[in-house]
């Protein structure tokens, strides 16, 4: 495993890390999640990510039981939660949103959860325009100066109410956020290069990237068209997903991805995982995973960054032009 720092920050984080977003508490039991985190845990990984939302809460509950456990040395690993959609179906208004009784409450839920005294990351799930931005950057200075969390975040945020959340902390002298968890995938780059990728320079943003894999996109299931019945895209609640499967350019930039990860003798799901990784602005990739064979596969996207050479890049990122270009060319046809 290698260890990166979040932004300017001196946390060192796994490179790679493990979440619990529609896996723990929904497609993996008890004794699956502990083989994950004691999959994790044996590969060096350092970081667990959850939501006070996951399974209403449950994904928490559920890795908190299995970290106290698996009994590894709380200084040696950091979890975080986030707050914004509340834990419990059809909240009531206390219950949700950025205010400093929500934030405040979320965290002590969140730290009854995981079986922790403190969250070592907390994230404000979302932006909440019902809620002044000065409440809630007060809300989680408080929590850092009550000793609850000792670093906050965004998750989706607009690149400029991240600036104004710095703007408010410098102005009276609080702490600002240190991270972003952003979505970054080969099929979703524009905004994270865009919109965040400048703030690591010009903030000190830290990044913890999710859906590295495009909710599976990107593993090579659908390549072919067909919809597994026990994937994700296979789920009714998942129709979304399995539209994006199905559409051409989608799947011409996942075959001509595929055909360099074969050239390469890997996986497409570690090529895209470790392209991610390639970026210097990505703090930590969260993996998602059912299954310890699944896990320990993507892990193996570490041994492929030496791979990914500018020769290897430049073919990367051609390939996921190759739709674009095509539209480029019907529309000057027409």
């Amino acid at each position: 495993m290698i260890y990166r720092r979040l932004g300017d920050s001196g946390l060192q984080l796994s490179a790679l890390s493990l979440g619990t977003w529609l896996t723990f508490g929904e497609q993996v039991d008890r004794r699956a999640a502990r083989e994950l985190v004691a999959t994790a845990l044996d590969h060096g990984i350092n970081f667990f990510d959850g939501a006070e939302n996951y399974a209403h809460g449950e994904a928490e509950r559920l890795l908190g039981d299995v970290l106290a456990d698996l009994r590894p040395p709380r200084d040696a690993w950091c979890v975080s939660s986030k707050a914004r959609f509340g834990a419990v179906p059809d909240p009531a208004p206390t219950q949700q949103g950025l205010s400093r009784k929500h934030l405040t409450e979320a965290c002590q839920q969140a730290l009854r959860r995981l079986r922790v005294d403190y969250l070592d990351l907390f994230f404000c799930h979302r932006p909440d325009p019902a809620t002044p931005l000065e409440e809630t950057v007060a809300a989680m200075d408080a929590l850092i100066r009550q000793g609850k969390v000792l670093y906050w975040g965004t998750s989706e945020w607009p690149a400029e109410a991240i600036r104004e959340a710095h703007r408010i902390a410098r102005l009276h002298h609080l702490q600002p956020p240190r991270t972003e968890q952003p979505q970054y995938n080969l099929l979703n780059r524009r905004r994270f290069e865009t919109e965040y990728a400048p703030l690591r320079r010009e903030l000190g943003l830290g990044t913890t990237i999710w859906s590295p894999l495009a909710s599976g996109l990107l593993t090579g299931k659908y390549a072919a068209g067909a919809i597994p019945a026990d994937s994700r895209a296979g789920e009714p609640a998942n129709a979304w997903l399995a539209e994006r499967a199905a559409d051409p350019q989608r799947r011409a930039q996942i075959v001509a991805l595929t055909a360099i990860a074969d050239a390469l003798g890997v996986s497409l799901a570690q090529l895209a995982i470790a392209w991610c990784l390639s970026h210097p602005a990505v703090s930590t990739v969260i993996l998602g995973a059912r299954r310890r064979e699944q896990l320990e596969q993507n892990l193996g996207a570490i041994a492929l960054l030496p791979l990914l050479d500018r020769d290897v890049l430049g073919r990367i990122r051609r390939a996921v032009q190759v739709p674009l270009l095509t539209r480029l060319r019907k529309r000057l046809a027409r």
